[in-house]
């Protein structure tokens, strides 16, 4: 079955050009199941981008589901224009009081500012306290990832002496975890990022599973809450040419930056990039939607709360 997304949502026309099944909610209408209630609180500057990159993942599964999109109030988005948030995106006040199968918290260009310096930190906390209470399972990405650690779990980041930028090769760390069903013994994927959570500390907290790494890379993805919560700090949702992006992005801006390892064909920035992570990307996802969401959410959807929340 297909993704059923907003009408219009300007993802809609660029998947279909990749003939990647999508379905608008009018059409979607029409068909008698539930369909699962997917969040995204989108952090990222480039909303349309990230949009299409999460969309093209999930529509791989069978399921159906009915994507929503969630903004910070307190922060307005100065690289989407204002007319397509108005359309697509809510507050979390619109939402607060609803019950959410799952949600996916994406990263932002925040690593060199501390946590607590953040502008909408106090936002950011409020939405992170409601998820596990409204939302059955939550992947967190890159900075969420480090700022969800650091909220729930008091995990540290420490500043890298220079960029992890590139595609780095990992290593599952619990074969028969169902979020790596069908994951060969090793898989890439893109990091792009200032900062890392460290092994050790991960390891010390009896609440986390280190469940895969990287030796270059270090800490890829942690699970808490048996699968209700995932920590990803890799970019498994990126398009073939993102990395391409933003390095010629930062290089373009003067910034230091070194060319994205074991990504440009011969390391060449001229030729294209040599895309190792599309499969295990979209494998991650259809996973964590048929494992961790579809075959645990309970059936009523009002019926989703978590240790400690108010009944």
């Amino acid at each position: 079955m297909p993704l059923n997304i907003p009408n219009n949502l300007p993802a809609i026309k660029l998947l279909e050009d990749e003939n990647i099944f999508v379905k608008d909610s009018a059409s979607a209408s029409h068909q008698d199941i539930r369909p699962l209630k997917i969040i995204v609180l989108n952090l990222m500057p480039l909303k349309i981008t990230t949009e299409t990159d999460l969309i093209r993942l999930l529509s791989n599964s069978p399921l159906q589901i009915e994507l929503e999109f969630m903004k910070i109030k307190s922060h307005t988005s100065k690289n989407t224009p204002i007319e397509h948030m108005q359309m697509f995106y809510k507050d979390f006040e619109v939402v607060k009081d609803q019950r959410y199968d799952g949600m996916i918290i994406t990263g932002a260009p925040l690593e060199h500012i501390d946590f607590e310096e953040v502008s909408y930190w106090n936002e950011i906390q409020e939405i992170f306290n409601w998820s596990r209470c409204h939302v059955w399972s939550t992947i967190y990405i890159c900075w969420a990832a480090q700022a969800g650690l650091y909220q729930h779990y008091q995990i540290p980041k420490y500043k890298l002496d220079k960029k992890m930028f590139g595609v780095f090769k990992h290593k599952t760390l619990d074969a028969t975890n169902p979020i790596f069903r069908g994951f060969d013994d090793v898989f890439y994927a893109p990091h792009s990022r200032h900062t890392e959570v460290r092994r050790e500390d991960i390891l010390k907290n009896k609440e986390l599973k280190l469940i895969a790494e990287a030796e270059d890379a270090g800490v890829y993805m942690v699970e808490a809450r048996n699968g209700r919560e995932f920590y990803i700090m890799g970019h498994s949702e990126y398009s073939p040419n993102t990395l391409r992006d933003e390095y010629f992005r930062d290089l373009n801006n003067g910034l230091p930056i070194e060319i994205p390892r074991n990504y440009f064909k011969d390391d060449d920035p001229q030729k294209e990039p040599l895309v190792r992570w599309r499969s295990h990307g979209n494998l991650l996802f259809v996973n964590w939607l048929n494992y961790f969401v579809y075959q645990q959410t309970p059936f009523n959807i009002n019926d989703i709360s978590g240790e400690g929340c108010p009944i």
